[in-house]
Order: C-alpha cells, then structure tokens, then sequence
C-alpha cells in the first residue's frame, strides 16, 4: 500500500501546482452543487457539503465560487446545471484495473471523451462489473504529521471506527468504512490534529505493480482522462515501489 499511497500523494501535489488549478476548481465546483442539491444547502446538516466545502477552501478555491455553487445546488440561485453520476470501467497498459469516475450533463460526451482517452492511451473501456468488483469505497483522512505519532493518531480514532494508519511520509492517512468518515474526521479536529483531507475513495483488493515504463504510460492515461471536464475521479489499482515513485518525480 505504500508505494500506491506515495504515488497518491505525489499526484496530488502535481495537480496542486499544476496547469490544470482552473480544472482543479470547476471539479470542486461541481462537487458542491451536486452535495447541496441532494443533502440540501446548509453545511451544519450536510457533512458531505461542509467536507466538499473545505477541500475547496483549502485549495484557494474563491469564496464568491464556493457560495454561489452552494446556492445553485440548493436551488436558492437559478443556472444549476443537472449533473448526473456515470462509472466507467476498463483496463489501461500492463493489465491494470481504470474506474473512471463522471459528473456530467451529457452521457453521451463524457462517454465519447474517455472512451477517446482510454484509446488514445492504451486503454480500453469494459462492460460495467468489469472490474469494479475489485473496487470497494473507503473513507481516507489525510492529517498533518507535525510531532504526531502513527500511535497518537490511531489510540485517537479507534473508537470512532478507524480500520488502519498509514505513514505516508509528511501525512499520516487514516483508513475506515465511508460511513464513519464523518466521525473519524470530527474526532481527529477535536484533538487538535491538522485534517488536511476527508474524502472518499475506491481502494482496489489486487494490485499490479508498475515498473518506472509502466508508471509513465498510465500517468499519461491517467492526464489524458482528467483533461475531460466530465471526469472526476480517476481510480486504477497500480501501485509502484518507493524506487519508482522516486524516477517518476525526476
């Protein structure tokens, strides 16, 4: 799990200080319309909002964006677009698994597009069940390390239903099911522990590991699919050795 955390880890600081911000945000954006227009406008009574909310402030996302997106969800402002949740499933080099998450008003361009991508790039899109029998949701917190310990971290969250804690070098992650997300989080910030994330990902039961030629073809894949506005998250189950992860930074 390491090399696939640290691989994690190191996309996510690329896309921080990438090109890509203003795609960055209008995925934000969207996250937060779609989680106010379906658990309603106000943060305290939608822990998904406040947690969509958060992750947009922290990533310099402007307040007049969030606010306004907040209020098209809710449908307090007119002009919210209907945004409708598409998984697509495939396979790119090397045998590995590609859930390719959408939030599109438009199946039939977000379809286009990764299909586009996935050939483009030595994919191939699968029926559905192809292989998200692999995937299962999983709640992530990333918290600051600081002076923490793996054990302070985890003596904190085990009654709020933490499964496991991971170093990933300057971050600590916490591992639990998506319905103690919430709970994990709010314990963590009641500690004084700096929450950095709160989110929920698809985390793969079988891993391929990629060589540094391997790594670099998904990577490019991977690029390909995220420049589509209609995805937003992109899961595989590669994983790759600190050895790797290190070349791929270079």
């Amino acid at each position: 799990m390491s090399g696939h955390s640290k691989w994690a880890t190191t996309k996510h600081k690329k896309a921080a200080i990438d090109a890509k911000r203003g795609k960055l945000f209008a995925k934000m954006i969207k996250d937060i319309e779609v989680a106010a227009r379906s658990g309603g406008g106000d943060p305290a009574g939608n822990p998904t909002l406040e947690t969509m909310i958060m992750k947009a402030k922290k990533a310099s996302v402007p307040n007049d964006n969030i606010e306004r997106a907040r209020r098209r969800g809710s449908g307090e402002e007119a002009g919210g677009a209907n945004w409708e949740s598409v998984m697509y499933e495939g396979y790119g080099p090397n045998g590995v698994a590609v859930l390719i998450e959408c939030l599109t008003d438009n199946r039939n361009r977000a379809a286009t597009e990764v299909r586009t991508a996935m050939s483009k790039n030595g994919g191939n899109l699968g029926e559905s069940g192809s292989v998200g029998y692999m995937f299962s949701r999983t709640g992530v917190v990333t918290v600051e390390k600081g002076d923490l310990s793996e054990d302070d971290v985890l003596m904190a969250v085990l009654e709020a239903g933490a499964e496991e804690v991971n170093d990933l070098g300057s971050v600590f992650e916490v591992i639990c099911a998506p319905t103690d997300l919430i709970a994990v989080r709010d314990v963590l910030t009641a500690e004084g522990m700096s929450v950095e994330d709160a989110d929920q990902e698809f985390r793969a039961s079988v891993e391929v590991e990629l060589d540094v030629d391997g790594a670099r073809k998904m990577e490019r894949l991977i690029d390909a699919l995220e420049e589509s506005d209609d995805v937003q998250n992109v899961y595989t189950n590669m994983t790759v050795s600190d050895e790797v992860a290190a070349q791929l930074e270079d």
